[in-house]
C-alpha cells in the first residue's frame, strides 16, 4: 500500500512538472553505479523474509529514470574531479581538474549560474568540503589535491551554505608550506562556522552565510559510515535538512542545492558491500528530506539524482544463479572499523591474541559461526591469515584508496563476499553507466540515455539560469 501511494503521488505530481524549477536539488552518489543501486534494493528485499526481488529506494521510484556515460576528456575511466567538473559545468576535462577545462581555464558552474540568476546556493557532502565533487561546484584549480587553494576559492564563490565533515588542509598549501588558516578568511567573508547539528541550530538564525562541519575533534576527512554511526554524529540527512532551512531564509529567491553522498565511493574502493548498501540507503534518507520539501512545492521543485562514476565493478552473483545478500545484515560495522577493532585487540593483548578471541570478535562483528554459517574452506582462510598475522607476526596491511586494513579484516570481508555471492572487479573506478533519476519541474528533460555533461545543462534549462 505504501509503495502504491508513492507511485500515485509521483504520477499526479508529474502532470504539473513542466514549470520553472525555483528550487533545485542535485544529489550525486559518488561511486554509485547501477549495481550499487540494484544491489541495495535486492538487499532490502532479502531482509524482508528472504524475498527475491527488489524493495525500491525512494529515488528509484521517481517518474523519470535513465543512465549516463561518464568518461572524461582524457580517460575512458574518469576520476571524481573530472566527473564532478562535467556534472557541474557541462564540459569534459582531464582527470584531476577542478572547475577547469582541458586548457586549465576556469569554467562557470551551474551553481555559479544559479547564484548569478539570484538564487541562494548550497554545497553539501558527507566528506570534506574541499573534496573533488563539492569543490568542482565552487572552486577552479588545476589539481584536486590542492586542498588549501580549493578552500580559499570557497569565499570567492560567495555561496550561502556549505557543509561537510571539515577541511583537509586548512593551513598547508599544495607545495606543503605553512599558510594562514582558512577559518579567519571564512569569517572575514561573512561566514558563520557551526560545528555540529546543535551548533548549527543555535547559530543559524543570526547567520548571513553558513559553513556547517563536524564537532571539534571529529574526523575532518569524512562523516562516519552509516553502519558505524554513533548517536550524536552528524548525518547527511541532517545536513540536507539544515541546508533547506538556511536557504529558505529568503523564500522568494529560490535555491540550488548540491548534496553528495561521498562515502559510497569509499566503501566501494574498499570492496565492502554491506557498508556500500548502507551508504546508498543513507543517501536515500537525505533524498527523502528533499522529497518532503518537494511535496510542499511540487510545481516549483526539481530533484535530480545521479553519480559521478561507478567504483569497484561490483557483480551481483558469483557463478551460482543465486544471491545471499541477507547475510550482510549481520555485519555490524564497516571493514575499516573492524580493522580498528582488530588493531585494538592486538595492542591490548600485546599481539598475543588467541584464535578463540579472534573467533569471538568475528562472531560478534560479522556474525560468523553464530548467525552466518561458514564452510570449512572459509574458516581455513580465516585461520591461515590468523596464523600468519598473529602467530608468525607477518602483518601486511591491505590498502584501498581511502583506508588501510588489518589482514584479518580483509579476509573477513572476502569471506562475507563469498557468502553473499558478491564479487568485485577492482578497487578502483570503472567506466560503467551511472543511473539518473528525476522528478518535478523539468524532470521531462532527463528522459533518454545521456552523457554526464548534459545533466547540468538541463538543470540550468529547468531553472532558467
Amino acid at each position: 500500500m505504501k509503495r502504491l501511494m508513492y507511485v500515485l503521488c509521483f504520477v499526479l505530481i508529474s502532470i504539473v512538472a513542466h514549470g520553472q524549477a525555483k528550487y533545485v536539488f542535485y544529489f550525486i552518489g559518488d561511486g554509485m553505479g547501477v549495481n550499487q543501486v540494484n544491489g541495495t534494493e535486492m538487499f532490502r528485499a532479502e531482509l524482508q523474509n528472504g524475498r527475491i526481488g527488489v524493495e525500491p529506494l525512494l529515488f528509484t521510484q521517481f517518474p523519470v529514470g535513465t543512465m549516463a556515460s561518464t568518461f572524461s576528456a582524457t580517460n575512458s575511466v574518469t576520476d571524481s574531479s573530472a566527473a564532478g567538473t562535467a556534472l557541474s559545468t557541462g564540459i569534459k576535462t582531464y582527470n584531476g581538474a577542478i572547475g577547469m577545462n582541458d586548457q586549465k581555464e576556469p569554467i562557470e558552474t551551474v551553481a555559479e549560474k544559479a547564484k548569478k540568476a539570484g538564487k541562494r546556493v548550497g554545497i553539501a557532502t558527507s566528506v570534506s568540503v574541499d573534496h573533488a565533487t563539492p569543490a568542482a561546484f565552487y572552486a577552479h584549480q588545476p589539481n584536486r589535491s590542492m586542498y588549501y587553494e580549493i578552500a580559499t576559492d570557497l569565499p570567492k564563490a560567495g555561496f550561502d551554505f556549505y557543509a561537510g565533515s571539515g577541511f583537509l588542509k586548512p593551513t598547508t598549501t599544495a607545495d606543503k608550506k605553512e599558510a594562514p588558516s582558512i577559518f579567519p578568511m571564512f569569517e572575514e567573508a561573512g561566514y558563520t562556522l557551526a560545528r555540529g547539528y546543535n551548533d548549527y541550530k543555535a547559530k543559524a538564525p543570526n547567520a548571513k552565510k553558513m559553513i556547517l562541519i563536524q564537532e571539534e575533534g571529529a574526523n575532518t576527512g569524512s562523516l562516519p559510515y552509516a553502519i558505524d554511526r554513533q548517536e550524536n554524529d552528524l548525518t547527511l540527512a541532517q545536513i540536507t535538512e539544515s541546508a533547506i532551512d538556511f536557504l529558505m531564509k529568503e523564500k522568494n529567491k529560490g535555491f540550488f542545492l548540491m548534496v553528495e553522498g561521498g562515502k559510497i565511493d569509499w566503501a566501494c574502493h574498499a570492496n565492502d558491500a554491506a557498508t556500500v548498501f548502507n551508504e546508498v540507503m543513507d543517501m536515500d534518507a537525505a533524498i527523502k528530506v528533499a522529497y518532503e520539501f518537494y511535496k510542499k512545492h511540487p510545481k516549483e521543485t526539481l530533484i535530480v539524482v545521479t553519480a559521478d562514476h561507478e567504483t569497484g565493478g561490483i557483480a551481483l552473483g558469483t557463478g551460482e544463479y543465486a544471491l545471499n545478500l541477507k547475510a550482510l545484515q549481520y555485519q555490524k560495522q564497516s571493514a575499516d572499523e573492524l580493522s580498528t577493532q582488530i588493531s585494538q585487540l592486538r595492542k591490548a593483548k600485546n599481539n598475543k591474541v588467541t584464535w578463540e578471541e579472534m573467533k569471538a570478535l568475528l562472531a560478534d562483528k560479522m556474525g560468523f559461526w553464530r548467525e552466518v554459517p561458514i564452510s570449512w574452506e572459509q574458516e581455513k582462510k580465516l585461520r591461515d591469515e590468523f596464523e600468519k598475522s598473529f602467530v608468525h607476526n607477518k602483518v601486511v596491511f591491505e590498502e584501498s584508496l581511502y583506508s588501510k586494513s588489518e589482514p584479518m579484516a580483509a579476509r573477513a570481508k572476502e569471506v562475507m563476499d563469498e557468502i553473499a555471492m558478491i564479487s568485485w572487479a577492482s578497487g578502483s573506478h570503472s567506466a560503467g553507466y551511472v543511473p539518473v533519476f528525476a522528478i518535478g519541474a523539468g524532470a521531462h528533460l532527463f528522459g533518454e540515455k545521456i552523457d554526464n555533461i548534459e545533466i547540468p545543462k538541463r538543470i540550468a534549462k529547468a531553472g532558467k539560469y
